[in-house]
This record gives structure tokens, C-alpha cells and sequence, in this order.
């Protein structure tokens, strides 16, 4: 199948989503500029900053974004390309779009609060301890698999011998066992070094001296550039478990201090490289179009697919995770985004719009590994025989011969952009988890123990201390495969949570509720078997005790919510009535 179907189809489909469906929801949902959104109405300049659009879409989608896109379609080419394209175009339109801006808009009118405090506030505190406890754990298994992905992009190796037309270039070599290695790592490690060492300086010029923010953006991309040049030169490298701990001792830090110092402004500046890699991949797909490359991969192979993963429904679905929907988007929706939205109107552009460019980026992914890198070579990297799984450098070495392929990009530097890629989209959730991970921690010690709370439970180093520990030793113990699959389930299951708030606020003030009720429902189906499906066909017989615990307190915890919302919606129907915010 030519490429340009593929990508140009799916893109333009998003478009006419955001034309026409994006805006039948914000009319449902009854936007109105004239009221104060909780920037303004709750503004302390820590967590509740009015934001200017353009630099906030920047932070929203680099914290939602992650990994997930690149690593979930990467994952699921092994059922083929066809499947992965409906279920990202159709998935992203219908369900990850809807509640994206459900989660944020609704948060919004409710003064800014969390997922599980709009739940409670319908549904009624056992709502809200299920939420916090499911959103806890889905959590570290977020910050596990993105912390395990981000020390494999910071220390990724590819051998001389894969890239041999590129042996007169900048990028530096090691031997490992008698093999000669590009160091690819290793410039994304210099990178993130300097981008992160320079964010306060940029948090300083855009939100204390309001510096123009599209000058900040050229400042930026400046910043960028550099970082990656001077990477080349001086790449830097650790060991994987060194990479951990240090990403762990600074999401410690980072988690604390106000957004404006470290978080907006790196996001801001990591979003610029993020921004390119979109733009690359698309413009690769056109010219691999025009040129009538063909695909490596075949376009259905749901017997092997099924073989490695799993059956198609429910393993694809849940693998290709973020890509079409994502709970994790809710926890940012409603953690940060909703606290620095300047006007109700900007919900639609930050909330449907982010997810449509997240979908985007997942058309481009899957065009980069079907048409880029040769299909036995992806196996022999993505499911090796030594259980060694490494979906990042797949995903580089795809893009890169995409790349190579369609625009003529020399193929070792067409690779270095791809970890680059991978690097600018993991690092910046991680931290966005971990903060969210430390409010979630504050939230439940606070509702178990009330007044009997000692002061240094109520502290952001001890939780994110608690976060971090909890985060750093589930990564230790599990593979990228082992722990991608509960997250996708976990993920998407508290999507699942979400938008049953979402239509539990919206059945209360007597508004139509079919586009979240009807992904809610099929959200449930999709990741309820799933868990099961895991449970007794992987967990059990290899007696991954971790795991098994976790996938059991998801289903019982999802149990919970379900029930809750199910007697609602009963007492409802029966005429019961309960105040309600406009």
C-alpha cells in the first residue's frame, strides 16, 4: 500500500475531526469565554498560571505524548500495519480526542480538580479512593516503563556493520565485545543535560519578564539545535542503572518545585524537536508516496502477532496504547493543563487538537517502521530470541532508513534524530508523572488519615520520594515487554474511568452524554478482558507475583467504579436529584 494513503488518509481525516466533531463537542459541553477558568479565578503563580495557547499546547503535548505513540505501534506491527491504522485513525477521532477534552473541559468548570475529585464530587468517596488508588498504580506503571525507555534511549548502541555507509561521520564509537558501536545514546544524553540545565533561565524570560513567547520559541529551538550539536561532539556516556537513578534523584526534585522554573520551559523546548520529527516523518511518508516505495512489513500477520502478544482484540488495542487513547491524558488534562488554561475556548484546541497531533505522530511512527527498516531485522531487534526486546532502536533505525529512503538524510544521522525523538517525548512525561504521582499520594494519605496526618506525610519530598522508590525498583525488576502490557491495559483503562465522570457530570446537568458514554463502555469491555486475558494466560503460569498483584488490584478497584456508576445511573433514572456547579 503507498505511504501517502496511509498518512495523508489518516491526517486528513483528523482535520475534518477537528472542523466539524471537535466542535459539535465544545457546543454540547456549552463553552462560554465570559466565565473565569480557574487560571484566573485560583491564580497563585505556582500551579495556577494563565498560560497563552500557544505555549501551553507546547507542554500539554509534549507531557501527553511520551513514548506511547512510538513505542505502542512499534510493539503492535507484529499483527501487521492495516489494523494499526483504523484502530489509531478511528480510536484517536472517536475516543482518545473525546476524552482528552471531556477530561480537561470538565475539570475546568469544577475549579481545576483532579479526575478522581470530579468523580467524587458525582459518584461519592468511595469513587474517589478507587480513583486515586487505580490512578496510583497505573502511575508507577507509567513512570517504570518510561523510565526503563528513557535510560534505553539515553544509552542506545547500534553497530558500525548495520550502517556501513556512514562510517565518515561525526558521531562517536565504542567497542563492545570486540564490536564497533555508534554511539547514539550518547548525544541524546548531552541533550537532555543541556536543555534541562537551561530551562530556568527560559521559565525566567517567558513567565517573570513575558518575553514574547514566539521570540522564546526561536530562543528554544536554538537551545535545542545546540544541545545536539554540542552532543555530537561530547556525547555523554553511563550505564543504564546509572541513568535510572539519576532520572529518578531529579523527577524527585522536579516534582516539587513551581511548573514555570523546570517543567513548562523544558517541555517548551523539547516540543520543538518533537514538532520537526512530526514534520519529517510526514513529509517522508509524501515523498515515499511520490517515489512508490512498498512496504517491508506485511499488511496483516495477526496469526504471528497473536503468537507473540496475543489475540488481536483485546493485546493490539491496548499495545498500541497512547496512540489512540489514553488515560494518562486525563491525569494532565485535569493535574496541570485545566490550572493554566486562559479561556474556556483554548479547551478545544488543547484538549481535541493535542490528541489529533498525538494521533499524527503514530501515523508517522507506523509508516517509519512498515516502510523503513527491513522486517526480519525488526523482529531480530523488536522479539529477539534472547527475550532482550529493544523497541526503541527498532523505531530509530526505522526512521532512519525512512528517512534515508525519502529525503536522502544520511542514514547514522537519520537514525541519531530517531533516539533523539524517542528521548524529547519519554523524559518530558516522566517528570510530569511523578509530580502528578506526588499530588495522588497527598490525596490519599490525606482522606485515609484526616487531622491524624503526621506534617511530613504532607511534604512533596516524601511523596515524591515515595513515588520515586516505587517507581525505581518496579523498572528494576521487569522488561520493557513485561511491564508495556499492563500499562497499556492500565492506561487505558482509567480512560475508561474518566470519561464514566465525564458522563456521570454531564447526566447530572441533563446534557447529552452518547459520545462518552458509548467510548466508556467499549474502553470497559476492551481493558477488562484484557487484565483478565493477562492474568491467566501470562502472570499466573510464570508467577510474576508483581505483577499478578497489580493486575488484581485493577480489576478490583475498576469493579468498584463500575458498580458506583451503575447505581447512579440507576438513581437517576429513578428522579433523584443532587446540587450540582454550572
Amino acid at each position: 500500500m503507498n505511504p501517502l494513503a496511509l498518512m495523508v488518509g489518516g491526517v486528513a481525516l483528523f482535520f475534518l475531526g477537528y472542523r466539524f466533531y471537535a466542535r459539535y463537542l465544545a457546543k454540547s459541553f456549552g463553552e462560554d469565554d465570559s466565565r473565569p477558568t480557574p487560571s484566573h479565578a485560583q491564580k497563585d503563580d505556582v500551579d495556577f498560571v494563565p498560560t497563552k495557547p500557544f505555549v501551553l499546547f507546547g507542554h500539554h503535548f509534549a507531557s501527553i505524548a511520551g513514548g506511547g505513540p512510538i513505542i505502542g505501534p512499534t510493539l503492535a506491527l507484529a499483527y501487521g500495519y492495516a489494523p494499526i491504522w483504523f484502530w489509531v485513525v478511528l480510536g484517536t477521532l472517536f475516543l482518545g480526542a473525546v476524552h482528552d477534552y471531556g477530561a480537561l473541559f470538565t475539570s475546568i468548570r469544577e475549579r481545576g480538580r483532579s479526575i478522581a475529585e470530579v468523580a467524587q464530587s458525582v459518584l461519592g468517596r468511595w469513587a474517589f479512593f478507587a480513583f486515586v488508588g487505580f490512578t496510583i498504580v497505573m502511575l508507577l506503571m507509567v513512570t517504570s516503563v518510561f523510565l526503563k525507555l528513557t535510560a534505553a534511549s539515553l544509552t542506545s548502541l547500534v553497530p558500525t556493520s548495520q550502517i556501513p555507509e556512514s562510517q565518515q561521520c561525526m558521531v562517536k564509537r565504542v567497542f563492545v565485545d570486540s564490536v564497533e558501536m555508534f554511539k547514539i545514546g550518547g548525544i541524546a544524553s548531552t541533550s537532555v543535560i543541556i536543555i534541562t540545565l537551561f530551562a530556568p533561565f527560559l521559565g525566567f524570560l517567558i513567565y517573570k519578564r513575558k518575553v514574547n513567547p514566539y521570540l522564546m520559541g526561536f530562543v528554544a529551538t536554538v537551545v535545542c539545535l545546540l544541545s545536539i550539536f554540542i552532543g555530537f561532539r561530547y556525547p555523554v556516556s553511563l550505564p543504564v542503572n546509572t541513568w535510572m537513578i539519576m532520572l529518578s534523584i531529579y523527577t524527585i526534585f522536579a516534582a516539587g518545585i513551581p511548573v514555570w522554573l523546570i517543567l513548562q520551559p523544558r517541555d517548551f523546548t523539547n516540543v520543538f524537536l518533537l514538532y520537526g520529527g512530526i514534520f519529517l516523518l510526514l513529509i517522508s511518508a509524501i515523498a515515499g508516496g511520490f517515489m512508490g516505495i512498498e512496504p517491508n512489513a506485511p499488511a496483516f500477520n495477526i496469526a504471528f502477532g497473536s503468537q507473540k502478544n496475543g489475540p488481536i482484540f483485546p493485546i493490539l488495542l491496548i499495545t498500541v496504547a497512547c496512540g489512540a487513547i489514553s488515560g494518562f491524558h486525563s491525569l494532565v488534562s485535569t493535574g496541570t493543563s485545566s490550572k493554566q488554561i486562559n479561556k474556556e475556548s483554548d479547551a478545544k484546541f488543547i484538549g481535541y487538537g493535542a490528541m489529533l497531533l498525538e494521533g499524527a505522530l503514530a501515523l508517522g511512527v507506523l509508516v517509519a517502521i512498515a516502510y523503513g527498516i527491513d522486517y526480519n531485522q525488526y523482529l531480530n531487534i523488536v522479539y529477539p530470541q534472547s527475550g532482550q526486546s529493544n523497541p526503541v532502536l527498532g523505531f530509530s533505525l526505522a526512521m532512519g532508513g525512512l528517512l534515508n529512503k525519502t529525503l536522502g538524510i544520511n542514514l547514522i544521522y537519520a537514525t541519531v534524530f530517531g533516539i533523539l525523538l524517542v528521548e524529547g517525548f519519554v523524559v518530558t512525561t516522566l517528570d510530569t508523572a511523578v509530580r502528578l504521582n506526588r499530588y495522588l499520594f497527598e490525596e490519599l494519605w490525606q482522606m485515609l488519615l484526616g487531622k491524624k496526618l503526621p506534617k511530613f506525610m504532607k511534604t512533596y519530598v516524601f511523596n515524591s520520594l515515595l513515588a520515586v522508590l516505587l517507581m525505581y525498583l518496579l523498572a528494576r525488576t521487569q522488561t520493557i515487554v513485561q511491564l508495556w502490557k499492563i500499562f497499556g491495559s492500565a492506561n487505558q483503562l482509567l480512560a475508561a474511568f474518566a470519561l464514566t465522570a465525564v458522563t456521570t457530570w454531564l447526566l447530572v446537568r441533563g446534557k447529552k452524554l452518547f459520545f462518552v458514554a458509548l467510548p466508556a463502555i467499549f474502553m470497559f469491555l476492551v481493558t477488562l478482558s484484557s487484565l483478565i486475558w493477562l492474568l491467566i494466560a501470562k502472570y499466573l503460569p510464570e508467577k510474576n507475583y508483581i505483577l499478578i498483584s497489580a493486575d488484581l488490584i485493577l480489576l478490583i478497584l475498576s469493579a468498584i467504579v463500575v458498580v458506583l456508576a451503575l447505581a447512579f445511573a440507576l438513581k437517576k433514572r429513578q428522579g433523584h436529584t443532587m446540587p450540582i456547579n454550572p
